[in-house]
């Protein structure tokens, strides 16, 4: 089965609650995500909110990778959505993972825009 895009919606548990709670470095981090899933960066934007949390989204070519956290929880909620063959949102999600020392994960994958037969 064919499809337009490939979409990830990850949810990380037991988060380090202070990288959680940096705006810069959750920035910083979902651009290495973008770069490493091959996507092309159109503009982002991030946001601190206070007293804590961060959520952000990078518009990119093949579509968009977001992010919003939880510190409090221990919790983030990232989706990873990207269309064509040259991108892979997997390696957007080893990187997060690991960048925000996630305990626990679940991961949902979705193809989007199934394209059948006519």
């Amino acid at each position: 089965m064919k499809a337009l895009g490939k979409h990830l919606i990850v949810e990380l548990y037991g988060c380090d609650s202070k990288l959680l709670s940096n705006v810069d470095y959750i920035q910083e981090t979902m651009m290495t995500c973008a770069k490493e899933a091959n996507t092309t960066v159109i503009d982002s934007i991030f946001h601190k909110f206070n007293p804590y949390g961060v959520s952000g989204v990078i518009v990119v070519a093949e579509s968009h990778l977001s992010i919003h956290t939880w510190p409090e929880h221990k919790f983030a909620s990232v989706d990873f959505f990207t269309c064509g063959d040259h991108s892979d949102p997997w390696k957007s999600f080893k990187i997060i993972k690991k960048k925000l020392k996630a305990k626990y994960f679940s991961v949902m994958k979705m193809q989007r825009g199934v394209l059948l037969d006519d």
